[in-house]
């Protein structure tokens, strides 16, 4: 192997450095994780075993622990049983915990019974990027992604798919039973080998029917009429092209630097009630009175943007045409001008359509608008096929037009809407691979995002500012 760069063979002794600091650069991210969690007060966040037992052996202090699993997640590792083996080997880890190694059970028991502890550390970092400044354009997007669970699509039943499957095995087991007539007609060998593989089939579809039929009882006293049995907390959720059964996980992300400001873990498929709570969340996290927020279509709902009006949020929320007359190429309820002084709204020819009277649906106050002329109007076919065309407005539709005018005046908030806030959720999948979630249930799974929050705003920032001045920042706190 000549011409080319050449290794130490194996048996060549080796003057390796004394000191383990020696292996650590000074730019080196680890560096700003020991740093972080030494400057935490970790009692104040409830960690347990911050103050040691006074008695019974010796437990791992909840900072190495802490240490171990914003490294794990800040490089792609999030499995007990492979941070336990990074201890063992890493020299970066060993660098981190002191060259403790603790197994891999202490180290899943600390994430398993520290779930609120670790939610507030992340809290804590965004403390820190607000002290950093970091969020003064006050502008956040908010966007919800579906992140699969611990739980098969199999494993997960509704009352359809229950219909469906039962009805599945039921063409199964007629189509069985023909097959055994047929069997019969054939040579007694081939007829018995035949009989008994029918048979077994047979039997195993009766014994899934039996397995659905306890399912459907279950199914019928659960609040959401919905069952999982491997993670109980996960739901089936609608996605692009297909469906998954996972969580929904709801972000606020500051449109400056892509810092992940408020996280919240769901498993309400919809995101139409998010909005208020993740902007109040996003502007008490930033610490601000004035915050705008930029959402898509799929949180559009007018209590929520009336809540955030009230709240004092500025919303910008994209709205879908979902009118049936727009779909036949009718005049759409924008074609009404609406005159707040004499109440009334001005159609396309040019006719008031005036109060008639006021109703509530879905505990919203609703004014009904139509005019008397449209039987003789010349327009009418492009307008309604019945009798006349009726408008409904909102007690509070002017919070609805104010929030329309800001988007007509800022047509490139969808733009950086889709720039800022879809970017995180396409990094942190990346980071946790095919599977997503590794824990189960609502309360874990808040705890593993958590982590995985961290570590991508921590990330972030290293690169904003840089380690030294990151550093220098938290030892200021």
């Amino acid at each position: 192997m000549t011409r080319y760069i050449q290794g130490e063979h194996r048996t060549q002794s080796t003057l390796l450095p004394e000191l383990l600091d020696d292996y650590v650069t000074e730019q080196n991210p680890v560096r700003v994780i020991d740093v972080f969690v030494d400057e935490l007060d970790l009692g104040k966040l409830g960690f347990s075993g911050a103050a040691p037992a006074a008695t019974g052996r010796p437990a791992y202090h909840p900072a190495v622990l802490l240490k171990i699993y914003i490294y794990g997640y800040l490089n792609r590792i999030q499995s007990s049983r492979r941070l336990e083996r990074e201890a063992q080997r890493n020299v970066e880890v060993m660098w981190l915990t002191g060259r403790l190694a603790p197994d891999f059970k202490t180290i899943a028991n600390f994430r398993k019974d520290n779930g609120t502890a670790i939610r507030h550390v992340s809290r804590e970092f965004v403390l820190l990027c607000k002290k950093l400044d970091l969020f003064r354009d006050a502008l956040v997007a908010i966007d919800g992604s579906k992140f699969k669970a611990v739980n098969n699509r199999d494993h997960n039943f509704t009352g359809a798919k229950m219909k469906r499957r039962i009805a599945e095995i039921e063409a199964s087991i007629s189509q069985y039973l023909t097959e055994l007539d047929t069997a019969d007609r054939q040579e007694p060998e081939i007829a018995q080998l035949r009989k008994a593989r029918l048979q077994d089939k047979i039997a195993t579809l009766k014994k899934e029917m039996q397995s659905l039929q306890d399912i459907a009882v279950q199914l019928q006293d659960a609040p959401d009429k919905q069952i999982s049995l491997t993670d109980p907390d996960a739901r089936s959720m609608k996605t692009r092209g297909t469906g998954i059964v996972g969580y929904n996980v709801q972000t606020a992300v500051d449109a400056r630097h892509h810092l992940i400001v408020a996280h919240e873990v769901t498993n309400i498929g919809s995101d139409r009630e998010q909005l208020s709570s993740m902007a109040e969340q996003a502007r008490t996290a930033m610490g601000t009175e004035k915050l705008i927020v930029i959402a898509d279509r799929g949180y559009f709902k007018s209590e929520e943007i009336l809540a955030c009006d009230q709240a004092g949020i500025t919303t910008i929320v994209a709205k879908s045409d979902t009118s049936a007359a727009t779909a036949h190429g009718r005049f759409s309820k924008d074609d009404f001008i609406y005159d707040a002084q004499n109440d009334e709204y001005r159609c396309p020819a040019g006719q008031r359509l005036i109060w008639r009277f006021t109703t509530t649906e879905r505990e919203l106050q609703l004014h009904r608008y139509w005019s008397s002329h449209c039987k003789s109007c010349l327009l009418k076919e492009q307008c309604t096929p019945g009798p006349e065309r009726r408008i409904t407005r909102w007690e509070n539709e002017d919070v609805l037009e104010a929030m329309q005018s800001r988007l007509d005046h800022f047509p490139e908030a969808m733009r950086i809407r889709r720039q800022t806030v879809e970017h995180p959720f396409g990094t942190i999948k990346l980071w946790m691979g095919s599977a997503h979630f590794l824990m189960k249930t609502l309360k874990r799974v808040k705890t593993e995002m958590s982590l995985h929050v961290l570590a991508y705003n921590l990330k972030r920032v290293m690169r904003i500012i840089g380690i030294g001045p990151l550093m220098q920042a938290m030892r200021a706190g």
